[in-house]
């Protein structure tokens, strides 16, 4: 009730400060001092040039852009055919309400030698609590995915499970537009097209207002928006030459697709629609050796073979905004969709002996058979989202938002143990699958105040409820009847659901050479997960829950005009899935069951952080941040031996794990036409606790590099050139290698940059290199030792068309998912 009272007595408050905008005005005309009609005017933030609006000339060649708050901007004037101009250091304040910029000319695009432009848009940006990236300065990712423009930045690696970390940790939220997307980081950003990106923003110490979750953090995915009305439409298609390395796999491996989206938008509506089909195989192999000790009698079975991925998805997107004044905006959003992913595994295990007593002892069998194992991952998904925005004649803004998802989650798994070299021989057939049906909600109101004159409030409420139910069916072939049969150990109807309240309260604000943020959040979380056999032998219901404060601060100084040094405390937590927490072994493959803990504990998070950005001279920037993570339940995948050639692979809290690091990014110009950004992180990482009675206690040193050099052979060609290392890791158990892929691109444009063609040579390796490839190793003293190399393909050649059929500006916006992406 104390709760209530106060964020009532709050949010009359916010209701009285000081109103301040102003207005910008100016003319346009061309070289031969002829006003120009429907010319562009647009305007920026001087500081990160954020776009703020947009509005066209009338028949005079007049504009004004009205109902500008406080701050400094920069103007662009444009018109088809003429190149733009810049007008910086555009301030508006109290004593400067009115800007009239007077008469803007422009020259005719033939004569550029002539043109000066006043100001080169920053590929860096430095905010108080973010670094942002413009994503056009990554060719290598065009007409690919958002995967491929993350792996350049300076906290972010990929490794070669396909596992997005960022400063070490692949617990981290995305955002798209701001809107957060409880959903799997690596299936999200892999599926969304990377010409759709404008920039992507590294929160690394987020505010209260946002939601806790991600213990490195937040990934917020701008996309590509207009400032115009108009239409636009364009169509992207991909297709891959055929493998030039296929590791001897069973089938082809095949990369195409296409998307398209059109977008129409007025002065009330914008609507967007499109569509996307892709086909993303991969190839490659592994090589395993594995040895388990169990009464001093060591077995020990090496293999290699096949492990490929077939990927294909496809979905329609609708989005409908209407403006119905200039206080009122509401939102609809529709999204729809399949995905299945195959991942095969046909592996022969060769040469598997026992020796007894483990250490020097005989050997008691050899024997070897070969593994085939399918497992298909598949997903189909509908959601709906509305928004509603509400801006007060005091400026301040009220905006509410409801997001509903259906996610049918599914297997099945084949395994299936073979004779060889006679594979008609069937030692062991099984079949396992299962049917996960997830909804959830989420619903959400926001107030921000109107400026204050020591900054704004905002404060906010949030519900997300989800309910996930799993029925989980393994049969195994009965060799005498030749019928599958139940196996009840292996079998369960797992149930979770979660319910979570959250209320924030949030100063932001900017005084002098000061920009400070603070705020904190209340969340309260109930977890029930209920857990039953096919037998009806076990029926247990666990829960958890909690009532928790989310604290947050940042503050910047502006050392002078170009060195800004910041601060930052952010408290977070990482949750656990579904498919962690089911007890119920899965057969993985045949050497590994993978099973859940139902007691599994959230992360909880400490995240401090300092840093320092300087801007030098030609656009050209350096930033470097120190920081240090405190992480209490870390949640590791660990082993144990099940029987003599089958390990139990568990997701476990094991300890608390400390992280401080440094990361640093530079972007520089060596010549005009040669540009460079280079980002690398340097952390030490320490985890201490125990696990299945036996002490955890490791550390190392983690190093990544991101390279990414561009050459413009003139306007509309160029060649980049991108290397990404991440060095080895260690877990509780072992220790991942380093892993690395150097990848080039040649980009050229045609018919006035209407057509973009993009020829990617990715993962290159040429027979030379040990290119996208790691090892994987973990060990537990006299119990087991397994080590497995995976060999993904190299030498991909790919080719991207890009077509804009109409010339309008991309106002598209589209929801995605916020549940099923997270247990997919």
């Amino acid at each position: 009730m104390k709760y209530f009272k106060l964020f009532s007595l709050l949010f009359l408050f916010l209701f009285c400060g000081i109103n301040l905008y102003g207005q910008v005005r100016g003319k346009i005309i061309d070289d031969a001092n002829t006003p120009l009609e429907y010319a562009t005017a647009t305007i920026y933030q001087e500081k990160d040039s954020t776009l703020v609006t947009g509005v066209v000339t009338d028949i005079d060649g007049n504009f004004e852009i009205p109902d500008l708050k406080k701050g400094t901007f920069f103007i662009k004037a444009s018109f088809i055919g003429f190149e733009p101009r810049y007008i910086n250091n555009i301030i508006i304040n109290k004593q400067h309400k009115t800007q009239n910029l007077g008469t803007i000319q422009l020259r005719l695009g033939n004569e550029l030698s002539e043109v000066v432009v006043a100001a080169n848009k920053k590929k860096v940006i430095s905010k108080i609590d973010r670094q942002v990236f413009e994503a056009d300065q990554f060719n290598t990712a065009q007409g690919g995915s958002g995967a491929d423009v993350i792996r350049n930045l300076p906290s972010v690696n990929i490794d070669g499970q396909g596992e997005i970390n960022v400063r070490g940790s692949s617990g981290f939220v995305v955002l798209l537009n701001g809107k957060p997307l409880q959903s799997n980081p690596a299936s999200f950003i892999s599926q969304l097209p990377a010409n759709a990106i404008e920039k992507v923003e590294v929160i690394t110490a987020p505010s209260a207002k946002y939601d806790p979750e991600g213990k490195a953090g937040m990934l917020n995915i701008i996309t590509k928006k207009g400032a115009l009305n108009g239409a636009f439409a364009q169509v992207n298609i991909k297709g891959g030459l055929p493998s030039i390395e296929t590791y001897g796999n069973e089938e082809i491996h095949r990369r195409y697709g296409g998307d398209f989206t059109y977008n129409i938008r007025n002065d009330r509506w914008n609507v967007s629609f499109g569509a996307s089909y892709q086909r993303n195989d991969l190839g490659g192999r592994r090589e395993g050796d594995v040895f388990t000790i169990i009464n001093d009698t060591l077995t020990r079975f090496p293999s290699t073979g096949e492990r490929s991925f077939d990927e294909i998805n496809y979905n329609g997107r609708l989005t409908v905004d209407y403006k119905l004044n200039d206080q009122n905006d509401f939102s609809f959003g529709f999204y729809a969709g399949k995905r299945t992913k195959d991942r095969l595994a046909d592996i022969v295990y060769y040469d598997n002996h026992a020796i007894t007593p483990a250490d020097g002892g005989d050997r008691i069998y050899t024997f070897q058979y070969f593994n085939h194992n399918l497992r298909t991952r598949k997903g189909d998904f509908i959601l709906g989202s509305f928004d509603y925005a509400h801006t007060f004649q005091n400026e301040a803004e009220l905006t509410a938002s409801f997001l509903y998802e259906y996610t049918l989650l599914g297997g099945p798994t084949v395994n299936q143990n073979l004779g060889y070299p006679d594979t008609s021989v069937v030692y062991q057939d099984e079949y396992n699958t299962n049917d996960n049906p997830l909804f959830g909600s989420r619903f959400q109101v926001d107030y921000v105040s109107k400026p204050l004159s020591f900054g704004t409030f905002s404060l906010g409420y949030q519900f997300r409820g989800l309910s996930h139910i799993g029925d989980f069916v393994y049969e195994r072939l009965n060799n005498d009847t030749g019928t599958f049969e139940l196996v009840p150990e292996f079998s369960s109807d797992a149930d979770l659901k979660r319910n979570i309240h959250s209320g924030y309260l949030q100063l932001d604000g900017t005084k002098n050479k000061w920009e400070y943020s603070a705020g904190i959040r209340l969340e309260s979380m109930d977890r029930s997960y209920d857990l039953k056999d096919k037998i009806g032998i076990v029926d247990t219901t666990y829960h958890y829950d909690f009532i928790k404060l989310f604290p947050s601060a940042s503050v910047q100084y502006a050392l002078n005009e170009t060195t800004d040094l910041k601060a930052a405390y952010s408290k977070r937590i990482e949750r656990t899935t579904t498919f962690k927490m089911n007890p119920f072994p899965e057969r993985e493959h045949s050497e590994t069951l993978e099973q859940g803990d139902p007691t599994l504990k959230p992360e909880f998070i400490d995240l401090f952080e300092i840093g320092v950005n300087k801007d030098l001279k030609n656009g050209n920037t350096l930033f470097a941040t120190a920081y240090y993570r405190n992480v209490k339940n870390v949640v590791n995948r660990v082993n144990t031996v099940y029987n003599d050639t089958i390990l139990n692979r568990i997701y476990s809290n094991v300890g608390n794990a400390k992280t401080i690091g440094l990361e640093l990014g530079s972007q520089f110009n060596v010549t005009e036409k040669w540009s460079n950004y280079i980002g690398g992180n340097l952390n030490h990482y320490n985890l201490k606790g125990s696990f299945n009675n036996a002490p955890v206690n490791t550390n190392n040193t983690v190093y990544s590099i991101n390279i990414n050099s561009t050459y413009e052979f003139w306007k509309t060609a160029s060649v980049q050139f991108n290397f990404n290392y991440l060095s080895e890791r260690v877990t509780a158990q072992g220790e991942d290698s380093r892993f690395y892929s150097p990848n080039l691109t040649f980009q050229k444009s045609f018919l006035n940059n209407r057509l973009t063609a993009t020829l990617q040579w990715l993962n290159m390796d040429m027979g030379l290199l040990n290119t996208n490839e790691q090892r994987i190793t973990t060990y537990s003293p006299n119990q087991f030792y397994t080590t497995t190399n995976y060999i993904y393909e190299v030498d991909m050649v790919l080719l991207n068309l890009s077509y804009t059929l109409k010339s309008g500006k991309n106002k598209s916006k589209f929801i995605d998912s916020e549940f099923g992406k997270q247990e997919f």
